[in-house]
């Protein structure tokens, strides 16, 4: 299977897998989305040399993963990318901040190693984060939570569009793969001599076929000023839910509980 298939059939999966989860199926998009912006904002907000705290704010993730069975591994594995520059952005922070804090062994660390790290494990938190909401509301679910949140009606629009573009525009790169394929058969990747057609080509059909999806969805009465979302009532689990997220984000962000468990045991 080729890594674009791989793709589409991820995406696929993902909103399957919005619909299969029984439990935060019942939660309210608005009390999901503003959980996790909560928990970005409680996040970032933390100092950049506080790594005790910093990595405390894992439990969330954690606590999420488990109510919606959903794979923390999978999700590092998908964005490894992101991940490997989350890193070497952070990398220049032991170069220019070099004061010494402690000893390990013979290896000297300094706040910028810390800084360092800290900064990975937020960029790594936050990305996950994100992830668990994606796989855990629906694109529906999440442009009415973006309507609740008084995100203006373009926006919302422009971002429902690109996420429905992008199988589009990932069936057209397999067609043209395929067809170049079935070409060059002996040929390992895409001749450099080739790439400029290729990528017109690509543009053209993309347009072409995001064209004709466009005016089927107004032949069957789309307005992008007045676009359907789905409401929902926010019902009981969703508050309950809501109070003992916030009341578990309170405590992790503001609460030292690895000190207070740490001194149980000394």
């Amino acid at each position: 299977m080729s890594k674009i298939q791989e793709a589409i059939n991820e995406i696929h999966r993902i909103d399957n897998k919005t619909y299969d989860n029984s439990f935060f199926i019942k939660i309210h998009p608005f009390i999901k989305s503003l959980i996790t912006i909560i928990y970005i904002v409680f996040l970032t907000s933390i100092n950049k040399y506080d790594i005790i705290t910093t990595v405390t704010m894992v439990i969330y993730l954690i606590v999420v993963s488990i109510i919606g069975d959903i794979s923390i591994k999978n999700c590092i594995k998908k964005f490894k990318v992101i991940f490997i520059l989350l890193f070497f952005i952070g990398i220049a922070n032991p170069i220019l901040d070099r004061t010494i804090v402690i000893y390990i062994g013979i290896i000297p660390i300094t706040t910028g190693v810390i800084s360092m790290i800290t900064l990975f494990l937020k960029g790594l938190f936050a990305i996950i984060a994100s992830y668990l909401l994606i796989t855990t509301t629906s694109i529906d679910d999440l442009c009415y939570a973006l309507k609740l949140l008084h995100i203006p009606n373009t926006l919302i629009f422009i971002f429902m569009l690109i996420y429905r573009y992008i199988m589009v525009f990932l069936k057209e790169v397999e067609r043209i793969w395929t067809s170049y394929s079935l070409r060059a058969p002996k040929q390992k990747g895409v001749n450099f001599k080739v790439w400029g057609s290729m990528i017109g080509s690509l543009l053209i059909r993309s347009m072409d076929r995001a064209q004709i999806v466009y005016e089927s969805m107004e032949l069957r009465g789309f307005n992008p000023d007045k676009f359907f979302i789905r409401t929902q009532q926010i019902n009981t689990i969703s508050i309950i839910y809501f109070i003992a997220m916030i009341i578990l984000l309170v405590l992790i962000r503001f609460v030292p509980i690895f000190e207070i468990v740490g001194s149980a045991f000394v």
